[in-house]
């Protein structure tokens, strides 16, 4: 059976429903597609999830620390971690109920469900159906990537899906990545009263970002007592009776680290796999994104990828703004581009980390002349006022332009904060006419201008 459609969105996550929603809005009827669970990664195994879960070890750790508020509690703190799984697991089930309602009560909206494979260039087959549009959206996703390390298969491991299912606390949980999903599960179950082990085959933790704030982010676990090996040139894994073991070093330290779970947190692959992209003749790279231009359509004209399939973003907000880039210019003739966009994101550990613009290491490789200005947050007023001094606030400006290059809060609030430089950027504002606002007392953010006034010549 054919189907004919204006449109053809397949995946229901982040950038797909409201891309149908605009698209029915200017009456194209539009064809939208889900293989399994709606509302994408970050409803199901990401944002939404993971935060509700590190929400939980927030009021565990914060509990732990009621005598330093001058509260009292009698008895130890338990967790419950039937109920933390089941909190999690609620919130999820909501938001994803609330896409799918949205879309099949959408009018011009056909939902189906399947899985979507290309047959031609603008077809697009679902079981025994074909359905065909000129325009055809590709929002499919990605999920975690199982590289194959040695003894891989030989043992049970978890990924960032599969631990969201547990509802019991691992005895000793061993993360194998020592970035930003890595971490933050990290925390969160050793807060929960996991032993936790992170491996990390770089020097650092979280490579991408600058050597003092990824020092920080490691003291701040650390303080924690969770044990961090890195360095971790021979990962491999065996059974170790009802265990497992993972080695972790060839030269120094204790070569194997043996855990009763282990979580694998070694980056994301795209699910493109199975497409059947070469029928449409759709170009994708080395490791299988979607390759796109700068207005996110693909090597076919009138096909379009976003999400974190086209590896031009892989956050909620950037897949978002991926369908805010294509509604403009396909129904409100703007000409919107990929390559405008600030990158902004966050780490959400405790404290977490807000990110904007270029890192140091990325100012110093342009070779431009920069001042920088770093704080630490033991001289935020709000951060001692809550109890939260650790971290550090740092920002980068250029040295002749004064026009702001990024930075970086890794802070109580750093999330939020980060906000207010985002948005000076975004506006073109320079770092003299930021210093020049008068936030509010007592916030981080106030500490914004303070830290522009501050600035030295990058060494």
């Amino acid at each position: 059976m054919v189907q004919r459609f204006d449109a053809v969105v397949i995946g229901a996550g982040q950038a797909g429903p409201a891309l149908a929603g605009r698209l029915t809005e200017a009456g194209h009827r539009v064809a939208v597609v889900e293989r399994k669970l709606f509302g994408g990664t970050c409803v199901n195994t990401g944002c939404m999830p993971t935060k509700t879960l590190v929400a939980s070890a927030y009021a565990a750790h914060l509990v732990r620390r009621a005598a330093d508020y001058g509260v009292v509690l009698q008895g130890r703190v338990a967790v419950d971690a039937k109920a933390v799984a089941a909190r999690q697991q609620g919130v999820s089930a909501s938001a994803r109920a609330n896409v799918e309602a949205w879309l099949r009560g959408m009018p011009g909206c056909t939902v189906l469900t399947g899985h979507a494979r290309f047959v031609a260039a603008h077809a697009v087959a679902v079981g025994d159906e074909i359905l065909e549009a000129d325009r055809i959206f590709i929002n499919v996703g990605g999920r975690a990537h199982v590289p194959a390390m040695p003894g891989i298969d030989a043992v049970p491991f978890l990924t960032n899906t599969s631990l969201l299912q547990l509802d019991t606390i691992p005895e000793h949980l061993v993360v194998v990545g020592g970035s930003y999903i890595g971490l933050e599960f990290a925390q969160a179950y050793r807060r929960f009263g996991s032993e936790v082990t992170i491996i990390e085959k770089g020097p650092r933790l979280i490579g991408r970002e600058d050597s003092d704030v990824s020092e920080a982010v490691a003291g701040i676990l650390r303080d924690e007592g969770i044990i961090l090996r890195l360095n971790a040139e021979c990962i491999r894994f065996a059974p170790h009776g009802g265990e497992i073991g993972v080695g972790v070093n060839c030269t120094e330290g204790h070569p194997e680290v043996v855990g009763s779970h282990v979580l694998l947190a070694v980056g994301r692959r795209p699910n493109t796999d199975d497409l059947g992209l070469e029928a449409a003749g759709i170009d994708t790279d080395a490791r299988g994104f979607i390759t796109v231009d700068d207005g996110l359509q693909t090597s076919v004209p009138g096909i379009y990828a976003l999400g974190d399939c086209n590896g031009r973003g892989a956050f909620t907000h950037t897949a978002y703004n991926d369908f805010e880039i294509v509604a403009a210019n396909l129904l409100d003739a703007a000409s919107r581009r990929v390559s405008d966009r600030i990158p902004g994101y966050a780490l959400y550990i405790d404290p977490p980390l807000g990110r904007v613009g270029k890192s140091e290491a990325e100012v110093r490789e342009s070779g431009r002349p920069a001042l920088v200005g770093i704080r630490a947050m033991t001289r935020v007023g709000r951060a001692v006022e809550k109890g939260e001094t650790k971290g550090l606030m740092k920002m980068l400006v250029d040295a002749e332009t004064r026009a702001i290059l990024g930075a970086a809060i890794l802070g109580t609030g750093g999330d939020e904060a980060i906000h207010g430089i985002l948005n000076a950027m975004n506006l073109g504002a320079t770092a003299p006419t930021l210093q020049w606002a008068v936030p509010i007392h007592p916030t981080v953010s106030e500490l914004i201008p303070t830290l522009l006034g501050d600035l030295k010549p990058l060494p």
